[in-house]
């Protein structure tokens, strides 16, 4: 049990029992803007390690880091946690759709241009250490977070050890951006 943060397959996109309802709702108001409908990619199998799929759970406190991105006063904190879905599109301003999701009423659409662009901040300023996994298709950062993070910081000393929830939701959003980028596969919370 828990959140988790997956990437959506094609399949799951229209599915009615799944996202069907966000995806269409989706689409009426990219086409609202001008813009054409979302083509998620085509369903690809399960391979760990393969960064072909995202997975992670949100089983850290997330009040350290909502805070943290709030002080920075510049957006940041509705960059990273004003959505339910992560989009690779371009947007103008996010949408808000009046379609229910797995843990809100209303859906929020999120620009994974400008997530990305605030993560990478927040990733910056905490001086996130190097490796990090990149490809998170099983938990890995939780997993590496748990295993190797104290042995990182005896190595990469840092403001990112001064607390380590805030750590990991920083490469958490930075790597679920940066896959959503590379795949062209949303992002959604289940």
């Amino acid at each position: 049990m828990g959140v988790y943060l997956v990437s959506v397959e094609a399949d799951e996109w229209l599915d009615d029992e799944v996202l069907g309802p966000v995806g269409r709702a989706i689409d009426a108001a990219l086409a609202g803007r001008g813009l054409p409908p979302f083509a998620c990619p085509p369903v690809t199998a399960f391979r760990a390690g393969s960064g072909l799929h995202f997975e992670e759970k949100l089983y850290r406190p997330i009040s350290g880091f909502e805070r943290f991105c709030d002080a920075l006063a510049d957006g940041t904190v509705e960059a990273l946690l004003g959505w339910d879905v992560l989009l690779p599109v371009e947007l103008d301003a996010p949408l808000v759709l009046p379609v229910e999701c797995a843990y809100n009423d209303v859906t929020a659409v999120g620009d994974v241009h400008r997530t990305l662009a605030a993560a990478r901040r927040v990733a910056e300023l905490l001086a996130l250490p190097p490796g990090i996994p990149v490809h998170c298709d099983n938990l890995e950062i939780g997993l590496w977070f748990d295993r190797h993070a104290a042995a990182a910081a005896a190595a990469s000393p840092g403001r990112w050890t001064e607390d380590l929830d805030v750590a990991f939701y920083a490469a958490l959003f930075l790597r679920a951006a940066e896959y959503t980028l590379r795949r062209g596969r949303p992002l959604a919370y289940s």
